[in-house]
């Protein structure tokens, strides 16, 4: 049957399997690669990669610094500062949008049109307002992530049941109490999806913009021993990226259990 559920312990094996699949292909891979060219760098041998991870962890000689202790400081504090503040607008604004008419036909074409622009393509835009330095890496995952959630956030209000709203008037609340008592209250499972999908574009706005400009932080990193050919140290920090955008999506997922029980029921 489609969709049929199977019991955890097999759902837990099948995850692990998958683990193990990607470790041995790239295991294999590697290895058939230094047979071919043993100076290759392209693909690491683990003993390669623990080397890098020790360049990564420990302090440079030449600065005193430890790299991926400053990168992470930098990229994560960027990301966390532009995700706060794009959700919160898109909290906004959605609200808006989905219970007032007049802001509705107000903003919901330009966000219609403003959620099809990629911002890695404004880049030199960011620049010109916000400069080079941590408000532009902000603004950019900002705005980048903002009219999407917007439109999430407005759509999920479009879809609240009339039926609700009334019993709540006739009960004596105001507006204000309706949109956050009732109405917030609805919406919230469906923001927390959409704020968990918006992780990875947030993730690569930041990277793309640090790349190009910045000097600290994963992608400013990445870049430069990417032209090293330090491949040693550039998939070390591709996991730290990958591990720290699952611990966010797990972290969203357990505040929706917690704060949305009854979402999480409905999904079966």
């Amino acid at each position: 049957m489609i969709r049929h559920p199977i019991p955890r312990p097999a759902a837990l094996a099948l995850a692990v399997a998958s683990i193990l699949v990607l470790i041995i292909s790239y295991t294999v891979l590697s290895e058939r690669q230094h047979r071919l060219n043993p100076g290759d760098t392209t693909l690491p041998t683990w003993s390669q990669l623990r080397e890098g991870v020790g360049v990564a962890v420990h302090k440079n000689q030449r600065t005193g610094e430890r790299w991926l202790v400053e990168d992470a400081k930098a990229s994560l504090g960027r990301l966390f500062l532009g995700l706060l503040w794009g959700v919160a607008g898109a909290l906004i604004l959605g609200l808006l949008m989905g219970c007032f008419s007049p802001a509705e036909a107000f903003l919901q074409p330009p966000f219609s049109l403003l959620a099809q622009i990629p911002p890695t393509a404004v880049l030199a835009v960011f620049f010109v307002l916000a400069g080079t330095g941590d408000n532009m890496y902000v603004a950019m995952i900002a705005f980048g992530v903002m009219p999407t959630l917007a439109m999430t956030v407005h759509m999920a209000v479009k879809e609240f049941p009339e039926e609700l709203q009334f019993k709540a008037y006739t009960l004596g609340a105001s507006h204000a109490e309706v949109i956050l008592a009732i109405i917030f209250h609805q919406i919230l499972p469906r923001l927390l999806d959409a704020f968990r999908l918006a992780i990875g574009p947030a993730m690569v706005y930041l990277i793309a913009a640090e790349m190009v400009v910045g000097d600290v932080g994963f992608g400013y990193r990445i870049r430069l021993q990417s032209k090293l050919l330090n491949m040693s140290v550039v998939y070390p920090y591709l996991a730290c990226l990958a591990a720290f955008g699952f611990a966010m999506d797990g972290a969203l997922r357990q505040a929706q259990r917690r704060f949305c029980p009854w979402y999480q029921g409905s999904r079966g």
